[in-house]
């Protein structure tokens, strides 16, 4: 795998794909859009920061990209919708700089209540003024949290160290969490009109673009303190100018910016304010911050490299992450039974059935779901599908993709059902885990029970004696050694089937002899990848 570096990322993260030789690592600073363009087509993994914008253009130059990594949280500078398109695999590290990015939210706010900055300068400038910088405590002042995900409930936590007051605004979290953090949740009026301090947590989507506006500006209480330092854009850079002209805002400290670097005049004029405290994007930017993201993203590479499932990809269903090591079982055994039934179908498809029953029917199976999709696709186009771009090939295929739930199993706690529908032929197979390993235990409306090895025979012929006798025959004289044997049937003398597990792959030709020797009606030679 060929992985190019075009942003600065801490060496730390990159030993750990330095030190796997399936990895050739590429470190190109400073390269110019055209530069990229030209040599992003020889790799498989591109690894940026803010500072290299992965778009379209870019995105349709990299032929073989398998994966974007932001050695960071926001991806304002990945399009993530085209390269979902085109399969490719975005990840991010939202957890490695949470701690940071909190800590400097807290800094901002404390540098301005203190008059942090301005005394600084006065006192290097040479004078030993007090009076003009009398600044202002944080205890018992109500404090408003507007996003209260990773950053954003640190955040809170260390408000209530201060005693402050603190409410929330989140409407996409559960209350429970905010229970948990001893804060109350309300609606984003509330925190406009009752606070004294307001921070904002939340990533820009076209959703918070200009949340915080004119109109939420001038709801705010007189001398209301205001902290960015989650996404420019969110708070509308022209109208917090306004309020701070105004004497609306007693002041205000951001660390991010719509544009960066600033260039635009009204951001020159906010910058440069006299009740502002600026950084330029520094939350992320602590030692430990750049370790933690860089580590992150380069262990979620070596997850993709070992066929593992990918925690943190933006463009990919993923479980909660309190249940991935209870679910990531049933990811196995869903390949294994997508590997197994795409085998069987040989029309085109026209509908995907994916059945949950059981416990496992309680949770969200979506990831299962793609995963499978995914599985089966691969087998039938040419182009790369993955867990990415699954939905989106099988809708250009016409192919209708179904999920079904019950929490009412037949016969075991938890069991998947993979049901194909083609052109006259329907296929059929179900699935459970004993003890971890798959078993199917149902195929078409047989009773089964055996384990999917990575070389098996499935035949159906009329059951009558000495038929097992022949195929064991004839397999033994082209040393061809079984390892298992499994066989269902409705009734006595009627059609039989029978799945064999083979320690070696049968040839066509002894197929066909198998085939004469049996009448059988149906049989197939499988190969399961996903069995090895």
């Amino acid at each position: 795998m060929k992985i190019i570096v075009t942003d600065e990322v801490a060496q730390e993260g990159l030993a750990l794909l330095q030190q796997d030789p399936r990895v050739q690592l590429d470190v190109r600073l400073g390269l110019k859009k055209e530069e990229l363009y030209s040599i992003i087509g020889d790799y498989d993994v591109i690894i940026t920061r803010s500072g290299t914008t992965v778009d379209k253009p870019l995105l349709d130059a990299a032929t073989k990209l398998k994966m974007v990594a932001r050695a960071g949280v926001g991806v304002d500078n990945v399009d993530v919708d085209y390269a979902s398109s085109k399969g490719v695999i975005v990840v991010n590290a939202p957890f490695g700089n949470t701690n940071s990015a909190a800590e400097h939210a807290m800094a901002l706010l404390l540098s301005f209540c203190r008059n942090v900055t301005k005394a600084n300068t006065s006192l290097k400038g040479g004078a030993w003024k007090r009076a003009p910088f009398t600044g202002y405590e944080l205890k018992g002042r109500k404090a408003g949290v507007i996003g209260l995900g990773k950053v954003g409930g640190r955040v809170a936590t260390r408000l209530k160290a201060f005693e402050c007051d603190v409410i929330a605004c989140d409407p996409y979290i559960a209350e429970k969490r905010a229970h948990d953090l001893g804060v109350r949740l309300v609606t984003l009026d509330e925190v406009v009109k009752t606070c004294d301090i307001i921070t904002v947590h939340t990533p820009l989507t076209d959703e918070t673009r200009d949340m915080i506006g004119k109109k939420e500006l001038a709801a705010m209480k007189e001398g209301v303190i205001i902290i960015n330092a989650a996404r420019g854009g969110i708070i509308n850079e022209e109208a917090m100018l306004e309020a701070l002209d105004s004497g609306k805002v007693a002041g205000a400290a951001f660390d991010v910016w719509s544009q960066e670097p600033p260039d635009s005049e009204t951001l020159k004029k906010l910058i440069g304010h006299e009740k502002m405290v600026v950084t330029p994007h520094l939350g992320a930017n602590t030692f430990e911050a750049q370790v933690n993201v860089a580590v992150d993203v380069s262990r979620e590479i070596i997850h993709y490299l070992n066929e593992q499932p990918v925690d943190n990809a933006l463009n990919i269903p993923r479980f909660d992450a309190s249940l991935m090591d209870q679910m990531r079982p049933y990811l196995t055994l869903m390949n294994v039974l997508a590997d197994f039934a795409i085998q069987l179908v040989g029309s085109n498809l026209n509908k995907i059935t994916f059945s949950y029953t059981g416990s496992l029917a309680q949770h969200d199976c979506t990831p299962i779901t793609v995963s499978g999709l995914a599985a089966l696709l691969n087998r039938r186009v040419e182009q790369e599908v993955n867990m990415v771009n699954a939905q989106l090939v099988a809708d250009r295929m016409g192919i209708v993709v179904e999920e079904a739930k019950s929490s009412q199993s037949e016969a075991f706690s938890n069991m998947i059902t993979l049901t194909i529908e083609g052109s006259g032929e329907k296929r059929l197979i179900s699935g459970t885990l004993f003890e971890g390993v798959p078993r199917v235990v149902k195929l078409r409306d047989y009773q089964m029970d055996f384990r999917p090895e990575e070389h098996m025979l499935l035949l159906a012929y009329g059951d009558r004696p000495g038929m097992i006798g022949r195929i064991g025959t004839i397999l033994g004289e082209h040393d061809i050694n079984i390892g298992s044997m499994n066989l269902g049937r409705r009734e006595k003398k009627g059609e039989a089937m029978v799945i064999l597990s083979l320690d070696s792959q049968v040839s066509p030709e002894v197929v066909e002899k198998v085939k004469a020797a049996t009448d059988a009606t149906f049989i197939k030679p499988l190969y399961l990848v996903t069995a090895k």
